[in-house]
């Protein structure tokens, strides 16, 4: 006896996993009842949209957008260090989560940068504030933060002061 012949190999199929099923065939605009035939054959097919089911997925969770860290020195006493601030949702090792957050929102606005610098030229009173530096970097409003603050002149003290509480209050 002679041995079976082997199992012959299917074609593969000639369709994508996950693709919409084919365009359902319509009559010609020549043949529908009432009405003149649409401007454009394609009126006549449903859109590819349509034909896919509608859900609704979960987003996955991810890391809080804001979050930064600040580092104060040379200010004294326990306002000194290293603290994170996370806003959207709250939180971090920063002594005023939500007054820090709440400040950052209301000077987020279109076209200015909370974190800016002072501008090149600027003229500022030649006034010193005291020895503290203040050094924020992370991510605001899905932007890169890399700022340097201290309180060497006028316009320096105004821009620490501005971001008081992020920033302690010296003012005292």
């Amino acid at each position: 006896p002679r041995p079976p012949p082997p199992p012959r190999a299917r074609p593969a199929p000639r369709f994508l996993l996950g693709a919409p099923p084919p365009l359902p065939r319509t009559r010609p605009a020549a043949s529908r009842p009432g009405g003149p035939p649409p401007a454009n054959a394609a009126d006549e097919l449903p859109r590819t949209g349509d034909l896919l089911p509608r859900t609704s997925l979960p987003l996955p969770l991810a890391e809080p957008q804001d979050r930064l860290v600040v580092t104060v020195r040379g200010a004294g006493g326990d306002v000194d260090g290293r603290f994170e601030l996370h806003c959207h949702p709250d939180g971090g090792s920063h002594p005023h989560v939500g007054d820090a957050c709440g400040r950052l929102d209301r000077r987020t606005t279109w076209g200015k940068d909370p974190f800016a610098p002072v501008e090149k030229g600027a003229v500022c009173t030649m006034m010193y504030g005291g020895p503290a530096t203040a050094h924020v970097t992370g991510t605001w409003a899905g932007r890169p933060i890399d700022a340097r603050y201290d309180r060497g002149n006028g316009c320096e003290i105004a821009r620490w002061d501005a971001l008081v509480p992020v920033l302690p209050d010296l003012r005292k």
